[in-house]
């Protein structure tokens, strides 16, 4: 059975993947799988060796940089203190929400030098939903292709944005869920449609509006049997990004959600199969290699391998004999695997790494990363992969059968600096976002 990935950068024109190493367009990059085909990246920088520049980001925001051209642009959130004390309960047991009022912004910077080009304001929420602190209001990753931006904050709104002029092309306020914890799902382009996630612990629905305009073009709710207790938000929401797939020469728009995850027929947006694994608070994009499609299946801790060409049963529901393998012991939940070489690589939220042989789910080898928990998925580029913890620390490994540290790198004054945004690769330069700051980490 014939399968491929449809990369993001390519997306509009449904071309064959091969990865880009000049942009960076969407989560996970121009492959939406982490993978960069650039040669020339640095190994070693610190804030005084292989900066090219460094700009600081105002407000709030784990959305990861992307780039095209001579544009680099991330989205943040400014929060307006409520005046109340985030700890506080409420009646019931919830915590107050400590923002008042939340702004929503799209940032452009200059490639070459760095400056702010644009800083947009693109809405304003007053007593927004209750965000965890843990995550952002500006979390989901931005999309942006020729001459567009599509900047996504979950229930609080998305923007398109003219990226010559600035100016706003068309937004959506209307879509909503219940987050419950905060927005995490970002946007995805292919062809002429935008398509969002939105799995909240009120609403599950998957939706593709026209990029053109922000129309819906469909709206499909999940219809998720979720095993009790169903009252608990934390069992319906998920935060992952769908990816699209060519498997035996028919488009596969594919979306995780808690318990479930689902294919859909990204015209239309009728489901083509689902797959009952458990779960919730899943955020890892699915990857397609080697006629497997890897998952994971959020807090119930499972990685599985599905057959591609895996047929559904009776109601849409693959079959048990779907999963080639599946591993239970230390898989990630927050970043996303990378499948190179046939071979699997992650890092786990407390900084645990794996490499697993990529057709059978054993393992090669496995360590430690020591110090810090990792919420950013790594990204691959000249046979190393970079992985960003969450005190300011980049890992450098080799890529390959043998566990190796290249390097470790620090960026920002305090461990308050870290990384909650994932990588960006493009041309012969790292764009790595800290609490704080953009850098273009690179030679000079």
């Amino acid at each position: 059975m014939r399968t491929r990935l449809l990369p993001a950068a390519l997306l509009a024109a449904a071309a064959a993947a091969a990865p880009a190493g000049d942009s960076w367009p969407g989560f996970r990059g121009p492959t939406a799988d982490g993978r960069s085909d650039a040669k020339d990246l640095v190994t070693s920088w610190s804030e005084t060796e292989n900066v090219r520049w460094k700009t600081p980001v105002h407000g709030r925001g784990w959305s990861s940089p992307v780039v095209l051209g001579d544009q680099v642009w991330v989205t943040t959130a400014d929060e307006v203190p409520a005046g109340k004390d985030p700890a506080a309960p409420k009646k019931g047991g919830a915590p107050a929400n400590p923002v008042k009022e939340v702004h929503l912004f799209a940032v452009c910077l200059d490639r070459d030098t760095g400056k702010v080009v644009h800083d947009l304001k693109l809405g304003t929420e007053a007593n927004p939903q209750y965000c965890h602190p843990f995550n952002t209001y500006a979390s989901p990753t931005p999309f942006v292709e020729a001459g567009r931006l599509y900047a996504h904050f979950g229930s609080l709104g998305t923007w398109c944005v003219d990226t010559a002029t600035g100016k706003t092309v068309w937004e959506r306020r209307d879509l909503r869920c219940n987050h419950f914890r905060g927005p995490g799902s970002s946007p995805v382009v292919y062809g002429d449609l935008l398509y969002l996630i939105f799995d909240g612990s009120d609403l599950q629905y998957v939706c593709a509006l026209d990029k053109a305009t922000g129309k819906t073009v469909w709206k499909t709710d999940r219809d998720i049997r979720y095993p009790s207790p169903a009252a608990d938000g934390d069992n319906k929401k998920a935060y992952a990004t769908p990816a699209l797939f060519d498997i035996g020469g028919r488009p596969h728009l594919v979306c995780p959600s808690a318990e479930c995850t689902m294919a859909y027929d990204p015209k239309t947006g009728a489901e083509l199969w689902r797959l009952t694994h458990g779960g919730m608070n899943g955020s890892a994009r699915p990857v397609m290699a080697n006629g497997l499609m890897y998952l994971t299946s959020g807090h119930s801790g499972k990685l599985m391998a599905v057959r591609a060409d895996a047929k559904p049963g009776a109601a849409g529901q693959l079959p048990k004999d779907a999963v080639a393998w599946e591993v239970t012991k230390n898989v990630s939940l927050r970043p996303t695997v990378l499948v190179d070489g046939g071979l699997v690589y992650m890092v786990t939220d407390l900084g645990v790494v794996s490499c697993l042989d990529a057709a059978t789910g054993k393992v090669v080898w496995t360590d430690r990363l020591q110090g810090a928990e990792f919420s950013a998925s790594p990204v691959l580029a000249g046979g190393h992969l970079y992985c960003c913890d969450q005190i300011g620390r980049t890992f450098v490994l080799a890529a390959g059968r043998t566990f190796e540290v290249v390097s470790e790198n620090r960026l920002g004054a305090t461990k308050d600096d870290g990384f909650m945004a994932s990588p960006a690769v493009a041309g012969d330069s790292l764009f790595l976002r800290t609490r704080t700051h953009l850098y273009r980490v690179g030679k000079k």
